[in-house]
């Protein structure tokens, strides 16, 4: 077809036909994954892992060039009868328009704006990570990193009745998206600890070793952190064996198993966008650009400027 598009890179780029079973999507928004889409943009996927990080629509091989990125909410333009018109989410890099099989997409609903519904790929990471940590009703749990997955599972897991739920980053502005969310804040030195539970989201050998220490005896701390190439030293001395602590990894790429034999993928989707109706998922939305500004913008957040949790990107109106 005649029609073209351009990925992040700003090249154009042709679209084959939509068959029978295909939709053609407009993109309205997408996001950027802070901490995975940073850690590619910086050649930082080692090789073992390079298969398995590799994104559903990923063009091109690692460490580079690749077109990557899985946040994106646009509007049928063409497709089955029943997608027509609709605002879905799919599982694709930053483009203007792309063409997939319908069922990778999913319909957005109604009570969901479009806007928020970029985040419904992060919320997800922390539906299967609440699902891996199988908190109780009262536990006290602690959230140490407040980035875009951290503030998502800390958010998800304050709607457990009875917890405590705290935010924890050596960032006190975070304060104020802890609040929007609905839970408690503190930095490392504050936090509370007696924990029954942690869940690490900071990507830092500092916020892992703090995790350890905010445990109960025979709590668990649920690494979620991606570590990319780097090698973190994990302190197994002073509290770990005395209180026999656990460390547990939760990786989005798979159902936790508590859930993989009832739930697929699609469910998981399903629980998040349904968790994206409340508003107050909208204060990790903290910066904003145009598609064209994107690759200057990548580069910018690369080096923490601004330091922002979630980037949305706009894409024009037809």
């Amino acid at each position: 077809m005649a029609e073209h598009t351009r990925p992040c890179r700003d090249l154009p780029v042709d679209l084959p036909e939509p068959g029978q079973d295909d939709v053609l999507v407009r993109t309205r928004f997408s996001a950027v994954s802070r901490g995975t889409e940073l850690l590619v943009f910086r050649g930082g996927v080692p090789a073992n892992q390079r298969e398995a990080m590799r994104a559903p629509f990923q063009e091109g091989d690692f460490p580079a060039p690749v077109k990557y990125g899985y946040l994106n909410v646009g509007v049928v333009e063409r497709g089955p009868a029943e997608l027509l018109g609709r605002t879905v989410f799919c599982l694709y890099p930053h483009q203007t328009r792309y063409v997939v099989p319908a069922g990778s997409v999913t319909v957005v609903p109604d009570g969901v704006p479009a806007g928020r519904a970029v985040l419904a790929g992060t919320v997800e990471t922390a539906v299967n990570a609440a699902w891996d940590a199988a908190p109780l009703v009262g536990d006290r749990i602690a959230v140490v990193g407040a980035g875009m997955v951290g503030a998502c599972v800390a958010k998800v897991l304050a709607g457990i009745p009875a917890t405590r739920v705290q935010l924890v980053d050596i960032d006190p502005t975070r304060a104020a998206i802890a609040g929007a969310l609905g839970v408690d804040f503190a930095t490392p030195d504050r936090a509370g600890d007696g924990c029954d539970l942690v869940v690490h989201a900071s990507a830092s050998e500092a916020g892992l070793a703090t995790s350890l220490g905010l445990l109960a005896p025979e709590g668990v701390v649920l690494e979620l952190s991606w570590y990319g190439d780097r090698r973190v030293s994990v302190p197994l001395g002073e509290w770990f064996h005395s209180r026999r602590l656990t460390v547990r990894a939760s990786q989005v790429g798979m159902i936790a198993p508590a859930r993989r034999g009832r739930r697929d993928f699609a469910d998981r989707l399903a629980v998040a966008l349904e968790l994206l109706a409340d508003p107050g998922y909208d204060a990790l939305i903290t910066d904003e650009c145009r598609f064209d500004e994107l690759p200057v913008t990548l580069a910018r957040l690369a080096k923490n400027e601004p330091a922002s949790l979630c980037l949305r990107v706009v894409y024009d109106e037809p």
